[in-house]
C-alpha cells in the first residue's frame, strides 16, 4: 500500500543541511520555487524506509543571488592564451521547513501519523510538496486520528478547509490551557464552541468566570451572578452571596489593612485574635469539637463582623488603670484608621454580597450548600456553571474571582478521592485578575497565589485552567508557563506576540508570524491536544456569546431616537438597569 504518490510535478528540491528539527531543502529551479508556500506542508524520503515519510511544514522560502567566478580565455601576441576570472551572478534558491512528525504504515498495514522523530532526512534525500490528492490523503489521516472517544471538534484546518479538526479533550484539560486574541478575533466564540461540545457531556463539569456578562444567555448553562447593590436584600436562586467569612486571614487581610501604616502589625495582630475567638465562639455553640481540635484562623467558620469591630473599637478607645489614674491602653488610637475602613466597607452597597448578605448565608451549612451549586455537575443543566462578575467593585475583583476558585480547589482536595470528579475553570479576561506579579498590591497577589498553586498542583486532583486573555502580555507567566496548549488568534501588540512566541517552540517561530494575519475565528494550535500545529479555522457556536462588536458607522446611520438621560442618571444613582 502507497502512503503517497509523487510525480514531477511535486518535487521541490533535495536536502542540503539538517539540524534537530530544522531541515534547509536547496530547490531546484525558479518553476519549483514557486511551488513552495509559508505554512504548506511537505513531505521528506526517510533512508532505507519505502513507506515512511517525515513531514515538516515551511518557514522560509528564500532566493539568494550568489556571486561566482567565472574564467575566460582570451587570445594574446605570445604563443600562451591569458586565462581571466570575471564574476558571474546566480540564484540560489532554497527552503527553510521544520519536521513535525512521521507518517508509516503499521503492522496491519494501516496508516499512522506520530510526532515523534526517529530519524532525520538524510542529505541529498528527497523533499515534495504535499498538494492535492496527497495533501487530501494527509489531512484525512489526520481527521481519522484525531476523531476518538475524547476527542473534540474545533474546527477545520485553514490549508485544507475539508478536514476537520480535532483536539484531545483530555490533553487539552490535563495540562491546562491558553486562549489568547486581540479584541474582535474571535475568543468568545471559541470558548462557546468548547462549551456547548462539553455541555453534550453526561458528566462533564466547567465553571466559567464571566467577567462582562458575555455568556448569560447560554440556554445549556446554570446561570449565577455575584449580586449588585439592587439585588439586596432579595432571595434568588441564581444570586450567588459570598459572606466575608469565607476569606482567609491574607484575604481579609489584604481588604482591611493598610501595610504601608506605622501601627499595622498591631492591627494584624489584634484583628486575627479577634477573629480567632468569634469563630471559636461559633464552634462551641454548635458543639463542633473534633472541627474545634483542628481548626485554624484560615477555617471557612461563619463569625459575626459586627463583634469583630466592637471589640477594635473598644481597644482602640481603652483605658487602663495606671499609678497616677487612668491612661491610655496599649492599643489607643492605633486602630482608627482600621475601623474607618471597616466601618466603610461594611456598610458600602457594592460590597453587599460579601457583608450584607442575609441570614441564611451566615448558617454553619451555608458554605457546603454554596459548594454544591458550584460544584454539582449531576443535575439539569449543571455541566456548564457561568459566575457573572460584572457587578463585583474592580478594586477587590482579583480577591474574590480568587476566593472562588480557592474554595473550589479546596474542596476538590478535600474530596474522597474516589469520588473526586474532574473538572475546568474557564477564566475569562484573565489580565483583569491575573495580572504580573511585579509591584502589584496585596488583593491582586492574593489571586494571583490561589491561580499559580492551581496552575502548579491543580492537575494532580483533577482541576484544569483555561486561561483566556487579549492581552497575555499582562497575565502572569508562572500562569501562562503551565499551559502546555495554546490557542492563539490575531494578536496584533508587538509585547503580545512575543509573549506567545515564548509560549511556543522555537522550532515553530514561523507559524509565530502568521499571528497578526489571521482572520477573525482563525487559530494557531500548538501543545498536547493537537496532533499537527495548525492554523485552524474555528467552528462558530451555535448560541452565540453577547460580545458582538458594535457597528459604530452603521449605527450613526439609523435615525436617532431621543435619549433619556435623566432614566440613566437615575439607574446610575440607585444602581439597578431595572
Amino acid at each position: 500500500m502507497a502512503i503517497f504518490t509523487f510525480d514531477a510535478s511535486h518535487s521541490l528540491g533535495k536536502v542540503r543541511a539538517v539540524d534537530t528539527r530544522r531541515v534547509n531543502v536547496q530547490v531546484n529551479n525558479d518553476e519549483d520555487l514557486r511551488k513552495a508556500r509559508v505554512g504548506q506542508l511537505v513531505a521528506l524520503s526517510l533512508p532505507g524506509a519505502v513507506e515512511e515519510w517525515l513531514i515538516g511544514i515551511i518557514d522560509k522560502v528564500i532566493k539568494t543571488p550568489v556571486l561566482e567566478e567565472q574564467s575566460i580565455i582570451e587570445a594574446t601576441d605570445s604563443d600562451e592564451p591569458l586565462a581571466m576570472a570575471l564574476p558571474r551572478e546566480s540564484v540560489l534558491n532554497s527552503v527553510q521547513l521544520t519536521l513535525v512528525g512521521t507518517v508509516g504504515l503499521t503492522t496491519g498495514n494501516k496508516m499512522r501519523f506520530s510526532r515523534s522523530l526517529v530519524q532525520v532526512p538524510e542529505i541529498d534525500g528527497t523533499c515534495h510538496i504535499l498538494r492535492d490528492a496527497q495533501l487530501q490523503t494527509f489531512m484525512g489521516l489526520l481527521s481519522a486520528e484525531g476523531k476518538t472517544e475524547q476527542s473534540l471538534e474545533i474546527g477545520r484546518y485553514t490549508i485544507d478547509e475539508s478536514a476537520k479538526a480535532y483536539l484531545d479533550g483530555n490533553k487539552l484539560f490535563q495540562r491546562h490551557a491558553s486562549l489568547l486574541g486581540s479584541t474582535g478575533s474571535g475568543k468568545s466564540w471559541t470558548v462557546a464552541s468548547v462549551l456547548e461540545q462539553a455541555a453534550k457531556l453526561p458528566s462533564s463539569n466547567l465553571i466559567v468566570f464571566d467577567l462582562h456578562g458575555e455568556y448569560r444567555e447560554l440556554s445549556y448553562a446554570r446561570h449565577l451572578r455575584i449580586p449588585g447593590p439592587e439585588d439586596l436584600g432579595k432571595t434568588d436562586d441564581s444570586l450567588l452571596f459570598l459572606p466575608y467569612w469565607l476569606l482567609n486571614a491574607e484575604e481579609l487581610q489584604a481588604m482591611f489593612i493598610d501595610r504601608s501604616e506605622f501601627s499595622a502589625h498591631n492591627q494584624v495582630m489584634a484583628f486575627q485574635d479577634t477573629v480567632v475567638t468569634e469563630k471559636k465562639k461559633t464552634l462551641e455553640e454548635l458543639k463542633k469539637t473534633e472541627v474545634l481540635n483542628a481548626f485554624t484562623l484560615d477555617s471557612p467558620v461563619p463569625f459575626d463582623i459586627q463583634n469583630v469591630l466592637a471589640e477594635l473599637k473598644r481597644l482602640n478607645e481603652e483605658m487602663v488603670q495606671g499609678s497616677r489614674g487612668d491612661k491610655q491602653g496599649p492599643f489607643y488610637g492605633q486602630f482608627s484608621r482600621l475601623l474607618v475602613r471597616l466601618n466603610s466597607k461594611v456598610s458600602d452597597k457594592r460590597y453587599g454580597f460579601l457583608f450584607q448578605a442575609p441570614a441564611s448565608e451566615h448558617q454553619y451549612e451555608s458554605m457546603a450548600k454554596m459548594v454544591t451549586r458550584l460544584m454539582d455537575y449531576a443535575t439539569d443543566k449543571a455541566q456548564i456553571k457561568v459566575i457573572d462578575f460584572s457587578e463585583v467593585p474592580a478594586d477587590i475583583l482579583p480577591v474574590i474571582v480568587g476566593l472562588v476558585a480557592r474554595i473550589i480547589y479546596q474542596v476538590q482536595f478535600w474530596t474522597d478521592r474516589g469520588k473526586r470528579r474532574p473538572m475546568a475553570l474557564v477564566c475569562d479576561e484573565a489580565h483583569l485578575y491575573l495580572p504580573k506579579k511585579d509591584g502589584k498590591n496585596p488583593v491582586e497577589q492574593r489571586a494571583i497565589e490561589n491561580f499559580e498553586k492551581i496552575a502548579k498542583e491543580g492537575r494532580k486532583y483533577g482541576v484544569a485552567l483555561l486561561i483566556i486573555s487579549q492581552r497575555p502580555s499582562d497575565v502572569s507567566s508562572t500562569i501562562l508557563s503551565q499551559c502546555n496548549n495554546v490557542i492563539a488568534l490575531r494578536l496584533s501588540n508587538g509585547d503580545d506576540q512575543a509573549t506567545v512566541r515564548r509560549l511556543m517552540p522555537e522550532s515553530l517561530e514561523g507559524l509565530m508570524d502568521t499571528l497578526p494575519i489571521l482572520d477573525i475565528g482563525e487559530a494557531l494550535i500548538v501543545g498536547d491536544a493537537v496532533l499537527l500545529p495548525s492554523r485552524i479555522r474555528i467552528h462558530p457556536p451555535t448560541e452565540k456569546p453577547l460580545s458582538a462588536t458594535i457597528d459604530f458607522w452603521n449605527e450613526w446611520n439609523k435615525k436617532p431616537d431621543k435619549p433619556d438621560f435623566a432614566k440613566a442618571v437615575e439607574n446610575m444613582r440607585r444602581q439597578n438597569r431595572a
